[in-house]
């Protein structure tokens, strides 16, 4: 009898919005912190890069989303912002962007990149239309990209709109920098909670406790209305609740 096929190339998910300086660059970082916690030495399976259809090159994360970053778990150190390419988009296994717009923009780079590119509410969205629909494949990686496919076979299933995008942060107050932060880590979360769901590292049960404290106990606090608009920043942990156990986690370890 052959042996089993085993995978040794990672699955790959590309987060693509503008500057890449906010919203897919807290998705990397969010992403990566929360494969960490769920599958330890294992989170190397799945790899999670992101870029910008008119990137910032070169560029840190936006301050703002930092601290948003931070508050949730994830670390910004270090963090590089990046052109999209169309090299990028053919190498990824999963594409999700932002907005619609963005994900024409990506086609029209990789055409062929239909079936495996949506924006990331849209492929949240869509796991729940594949529900009870079980991935066939003899590893990890083959299948979740049978889970990408049957995404994509699903997508008559629904009617996508303007609740399919994530609008842009950039050049508006701190609150609404935590505003989309928390959409976008509900959105991702849930994504990737649904690719890692039959990892063979991981036990079903503890996947299904961790995976809904990330999703359900996501919340953000009011900034305290205590100076100018200006002058009021949110300190990661104390004004931000983080999202569940990773968040606990991080926390715990600043004390």
């Amino acid at each position: 009898m052959p042996e089993r096929e085993i995978s040794t190339t990672p699955f790959t998910v590309l987060l693509v919005c503008t500057g890449n300086i906010c919203r897919s660059a807290l998705g990397e970082r969010l992403g990566r912190a929360y494969l960490h916690e769920v599958l330890g030495t294992a989170a190397g399976d799945m790899r999670l890069s992101s870029a910008g259809t008119r990137a910032r090159s070169g560029s840190g994360m936006h301050p703002d989303t930092a601290l948003v970053l931070e508050g949730l778990g994830g670390k910004p150190a270090g963090f590089t912002a990046r052109q999209l390419e169309a090299g990028m988009v053919a190498e990824a296994d999963l594409v999700l962007t932002l907005t619609r717009e963005h994900r024409r923009t990506v086609l029209e780079l990789v055409p062929r990149a239909l079936s495996r590119t949506f924006t990331l509410r849209e492929a949240a969205a869509l796991l729940d239309v594949v529900d009870g629909e079980r991935p066939m494949g003899e590893n990890f990686g083959s299948r979740a990209r049978a889970l990408v496919a049957a995404l994509a076979a699903a997508r008559g299933r629904r009617s996508g709109g303007d609740d399919d995008d994530i609008a842009d942060p950039m050049g508006r107050p701190i609150e609404a920098h935590q505003e989309v932060g928390q959409v976008v880590a509900e959105a991702l979360l849930r994504v990737l909670g649904g690719l890692i769901a039959e990892h063979p590292g991981l036990d079903s049960s503890t996947a299904a406790s961790v995976t809904a404290s990330f999703l359900h106990e996501a919340r953000t606090d009011p900034l305290p209305d205590d100076g100018p608009a200006g002058d009021r920043r949110p300190e990661p942990r104390r004004r931000m609740r983080p999202f569940g156990l990773l968040g606990r986690r991080g926390a715990g370890a600043e004390k």
